[in-house]
């Protein structure tokens, strides 16, 4: 008999087969999200995200998709209308507010009005790890609490050495985000559950498990160094208890990420343990 994925697990990785560098074409892929979404982990599976540079120029009526807004922010609501009135349903959008070293603050002004003008169409802002991060998050927290569906994503990785945050860094970003009750996206680097170093780019990478424990722990109050040794983990041992312990509740703050292929965390969570494989 199949089984739930457990509520921890529920939703955390959105299919990223259509983002760059994908083969894939977008019939195909929104085929294949229909798979993954009539199988015994679909509860695993959220948005299928889809370049609004794509969508734009194909129809696909019916489609439920996570837009990215690979297109400038001023053509985002036009873009947005031509879509719903081809019959795509827009589950959220994420956008990118400024480039790394830019002020975020025009962008989010952008994002807001934007989302002020929508009925409810939740919006991931990506802000960059850089200058004028807390200050963005501050103004994300005030238009929450002014009732816009806003959130900051993050990319947490990419094709440069700088593009991946260390342990603290990042640590110090979830425990920003907690002491402002934001929940928050990341995108970029998570392709594995544990911490590693791709030997091909010598890059190391954050593990999605990793995030996932830290984020637990955080929202359970731990200070930013608790955090960051749990991001640091090489090792699955000292994150598989925590995520089995917390696997029944919803999990905090840490909406997700993009895989190219769900199927790719899935395996290693079941490998883990800490999901059946679709067995009672």
């Amino acid at each position: 008999m199949s089984t739930m994925v457990p509520p921890l697990y529920a939703g955390l990785v959105d299919d990223a087969s259509l983002l760059p560098p994908s083969p894939i074409g977008l019939a195909d892929a929104v085929a294949k999200h229909r798979e993954h979404n009539a199988s015994w982990y679909r509860d695993l599976v959220g948005s299928l995200l889809v370049p609004a540079s794509i969508v734009s120029t194909e129809s696909m009526p019916g489609l439920t998709a996570g837009l990215i807004g690979d297109i400038p922010a001023a053509v985002l609501p036009a873009t947005v209308e031509k879509l719903r009135a081809s019959g795509v349903v827009v589950e959220h959008l994420e956008a990118a507010v400024a480039r790394r070293g830019e002020d975020p603050q025009p962008g989010l002004a952008t994002l807001c009005r934007f989302a002020a003008a929508q009925s409810g169409l939740p919006l991931f802002a990506e802000i960059p790890l850089s200058w004028g991060l807390l200050a963005a998050l501050d103004t994300v927290a005030e238009a929450r609490a002014g009732g816009l569906p806003i959130a900051p994503k993050f990319r947490v990785g990419g094709l440069a050495a700088e593009l991946f945050p260390t342990p603290v860094e990042l640590a110090a970003v979830i425990c920003a985000c907690r002491d402002r009750n934001l929940p928050f996206k990341l995108a970029a680097g998570l392709r594995h559950a544990t911490r590693h170093t791709d030997p091909e780019t010598g890059f190391t990478h954050h593990g999605f498990l990793n995030v996932l424990v830290a984020t637990v722990i955080a929202a359970d109050g731990g200070e930013v160094a608790e955090v960051a040794e749990v991001l640091a983990a090489t090792h699955p041992v000292p994150l598989v208890e925590p995520a089995r312990t917390h696997r029944d509740a919803p999990r905090p703050l840490f909406v997700g990420f993009g895989a190219a292929n769900v199927v790719e965390p899935l395996t290693e969570l079941v490998r883990l343990g800490l999901v059946n494989g679709g067995y009672e």
